[in-house]
């Protein structure tokens, strides 16, 4: 009797702490789901909202019960590969379809609100107040308006207000707020900018309305203050159009481009649109565009030879030393291995900064050291040069390790063999080791040919994509396509999210032929043995 009540009990005793750990993570996700699902609907995150459902459904079918064991260690894997590869994945199709940019972020309601609070003018009555400038996390000079949050201190009753560019003025919380002087010093959720970084900034926040009423909005004036002044621009909801109240001029919604403005009779529009799907336009432009077709073509050529010559030449060096270092009559071979290793070590970023140093043309080591006067990063066949160059030192480190590795593996009656048949050395290199090494490291070379297609430090660091043509800030001599998405997304003229997103789906599908491809001509070493 004692021994069939025994491991009843010891199941018990050892079970209750796990489902103590499993209640509190049951009602931990509850809590936020609970949280979070009406922010989401709030703010229209449709997408992120399905996964965070499905994530809790699933966390509560999985470990609410004994049974379902191997889905419990398959879940957490899972949820990570959907949450940071699968659903960027998404979104960049998905913005790839839409206009997404400066100036074409928010909604139309958003836009409307932005056009008519930016045209505030400053009146004989306008009332000024003390002006305190927000921002969520740590400060970064950030360009969008949007990211700044305004408080506003009434000189006469002492309210306080907050709003922002695309968020209406409204009575703040005065329990999360502390007023110093006048001003707001501290608020909860924020760090209160200095003045100092107000005047960092101000170029962007000059010209932003926090609105306060249909016709009335507050704006800054320096970095301390703020007036409250009335709008020229003003819409009408009944006929969808925004009027000048100074000029009289009307402004309607038309189409320019692939999106809708609000332009007067004049084709003069409004500088703000808003977020709308233009179909497949984006590809368009970048398959038919002469302009930006050439671009990216020699982008995408230029992608091919960095990438191809990066492995290529990493690998004959590497592979070199390690054919070396693995003669067991050389002494020190562990001294000369960890020497080599040594630029592995040091991180990419630092060693290309580095080297963009010894490229100087006035005082770089290179220039220096061999009495040359050349202008490394002004010519493009040298800057190309340069890139590869400094891509052989950051990666043969890497080659000579694996190199290494599978020569190691190889055994000495196969090398014996070769060289019993009548077989040189050189012969029983290139036609018995390099073969068999390839069996082992064909994988590993498809590998690093597909990071070096989209290796955007060893171009952003070193050369910046450049040198530039004087005529367009596009694409530079040595930019490849990932260098240049970026440049479409963040460059001089302008953010263009949807057709840098386009462009990065375009490459996303290049590099999977290309590997594709690659795949399949490795697959034919798996017949040497």
């Amino acid at each position: 009797m004692t021994s069939t009540k025994a491991p009843g009990h010891a199941t018990r005793s050892s079970t209750a702490p796990g489902l103590v750990l499993r209640i509190l993570l049951l009602g931990a996700v509850l809590a936020v789901t609970v949280w979070i699902v009406p922010v989401m609907i709030g703010q229209r995150q449709w997408l992120w909202l399905a996964v965070t459902v499905l994530a809790a459904l699933g966390i509560f079918v999985l470990y609410s019960t004994r049974r379902l064991v191997p889905g419990k260690y398959i879940f957490p894997g899972t949820f990570f590969l959907v949450v940071f590869l699968i659903v960027p994945i998404v979104l960049t199709v998905g913005y790839s379809f839409t206009n997404f940019g400066d100036a074409k972020r928010g909604t139309k309601d958003e836009a409307i609100a932005s056009i008519t609070s930016n045209s505030v003018q400053q009146t004989a009555n306008s009332r000024r107040q003390a002006l305190s400038v927000g921002v969520t996390g740590g400060f970064t000079a950030s360009e969008d308006p949007a990211d700044y949050t305004f408080f506003f201190v009434d000189p006469d009753d002492h309210s306080v207000r907050e709003g922002s560019s695309t968020q209406a003025a409204t009575a703040a919380d005065p329990d999360s707020i502390t007023v110093t002087d006048g001003r707001v010093s501290a608020a909860d959720g924020f760090t209160i900018l200095t003045a100092k970084q107000v005047n960092e900034v101000y170029g962007t926040l000059k010209d932003v309305g926090v609105e306060t009423s249909d016709t009335t909005a507050l704006r800054p004036q320096g970095t301390t203050q703020a007036f409250e002044g009335t709008k020229t621009l003003r819409y009408d909801a009944a006929s969808d159009t925004i009027t000048d109240s100074i000029s009289g001029a009307v402004y309607s919604v038309k189409k320019v481009g692939t999106s809708e403005y609000f332009v007067d009779a004049d084709g003069n529009r409004l500088p703000q649109s808003w977020l709308q799907g233009v179909g497949a336009a984006n590809y368009v432009r970048l398959f038919t565009d002469s302009s930006i077709g050439s671009q990216f073509l020699r982008a995408f050529g230029w992608t091919l030879v960095f990438a191809a010559g990066s492995v290529l030449l990493t690998f004959l060096v590497g592979f070199a030393l390690a054919l070396v270092l693995n003669d067991e009559r050389l002494r020190g071979r562990r001294i000369y291995r960890s020497v080599l290793l040594m630029p592995y070590a040091v991180p990419g970023f630092i060693s290309l900064l580095v080297w963009s140093n010894f490229y100087n043309r006035d005082y770089g080591l290179i220039n220096q050291t061999l009495h040359l006067h050349l202008d490394w990063f002004g010519d493009p066949t040298l800057a190309k040069a340069a890139v590869l160059l400094t891509n052989l030192w950051m990666g043969f480190p890497y080659m000579f390790i694996i190199s290494t590795g599978a020569l190691q593996s190889i055994p000495k009656d196969v090398l014996e063999a070769a060289r019993m048949d009548g077989a040189s050395r050189l012969q029983a290199t290139l036609k018995v080791v390099m073969p068999l090494l390839l069996v082992a490291v064909s994988p590993l070379l498809v590998a690093s040919f597909a990071f070096n297609f989209n290796n955007f430090n060893a171009i952003e660091l070193l050369t910046g994509g450049g040198p530039f043509p004087a005529d367009q800030y596009t694409r530079g001599a040595t930019d490849i396509i990932i260098s240049m998405v970026y440049r479409a997304a963040f460059g001089g003229s302008g953010a263009d999210f949807g057709f840098a997103s386009a462009m990065s789906v375009a490459l996303f599908v290049l590099t999977g032929i290309l590997a594709a491809v690659q795949f399949r001509f490795t697959a034919r070493l798996e017949d040497i043995s």
